[in-house]
């Protein structure tokens, strides 16, 4: 491939169709993306690079498992490359990695996994590609929505709480605890006793102000002992002194609409 080092052929490479052609490329593309000096006009063709990214959705997207993990291990490629300048990429890329959540290949649903949590390291803060996960608690994939919920255990277990803003997470959480599918239960289950384990005892007070039915409540509250009792707790000073009281019931309108005469008679925003 060195005698077409540039982003046009990088391009064109993206641009193929055949499956065949498409796993003979993939490494050479991974490589040259690997080496700064053969790859070192990346960034100056911006528009080039835009068309590139999109395209390569399209690989991680394929029905092909293989052609999928190459998507995969090419944009975390671009990921490593651009670092922090792959932040405006998130909104495409972080989509197809949650519909790669959902597949039905182990590989790729941990190599999805991986990618997204490289993302939080090398381009942006958590936070913000928890911004981008959030849709996929609602995905109509429900290998998709457990997922989520076991890449915010993952987030958990690597940056603690203090980067997130859970009254945004945990709602989604408390519904999905009811979910139709009983994996889905369990890992929205996994992932409240995760957040406890971080947070402490606030979790179980604003956890009964959810509307969740009592019978629910009472079967995550002794999750939560058997966390405690244990001694797997991973809670930190800072924790409980920068969270808000309160920390979740503000948001739970988002999924829980009859928490909203509760957020107005608190005075929440």
């Amino acid at each position: 491939m060195e005698e077409h080092d540039n982003m046009e052929y990088l391009y064109q490479q993206v641009l193929q169709k055949d499956v065949t052609r498409r796993l003979q490329v993939g490494q050479d593309l991974i490589d040259y993306l690997n080496d700064p000096q053969r790859s070192s006009d990346v960034e100056q063709d911006k528009p080039r690079l835009d068309k590139t990214i999109d395209e390569l959705t399209g690989w991680v997207n394929s029905s092909n498992y293989k052609v999928a993990l190459l998507g995969i291990d090419i944009t975390g490629a671009f990921v490593d490359r651009l670092g922090e300048h792959f932040r405006g990429y998130l909104g495409t890329v972080v989509p197809a990695l949650v519909d790669r959540l959902g597949d039905s290949k182990d590989q790729v649903r941990e190599q999805s996994q991986n990618l997204i949590l490289r993302c939080m390291e090398v381009t942006a803060s958590p936070m913000y590609v928890w911004e981008r996960l959030l849709p996929g608690f609602k995905h109509k994939n429900f290998r998709s929505r457990e997922g989520v919920c076991l890449v915010l255990c993952a987030t958990l277990n690597t940056y603690g709480a203090q980067p997130l803003r859970l009254s945004k997470i945990v709602p989604h959480l408390c519904t999905l605890t009811g979910d139709q599918n009983p994996q889905v239960r369990e890992a929205a289950t996994a992932s409240l006793v995760d957040v406890y384990r971080h947070i402490g005892e606030r979790v179980r007070a604003d956890l009964g102000k959810s509307g969740l039915p009592a019978a629910r409540l009472q079967t995550i509250y002794g999750r939560f002992d058997e966390a405690l009792n244990s001694g797997n707790m991973a809670l930190s000073p800072s924790h409980g002194e920068s969270l808000p009281h309160l920390l979740f019931t503000f948001a739970f309108s988002d999924v829980c609409p009859f928490m909203a005469h509760m957020e107005q008679e608190m005075g929440y925003d």
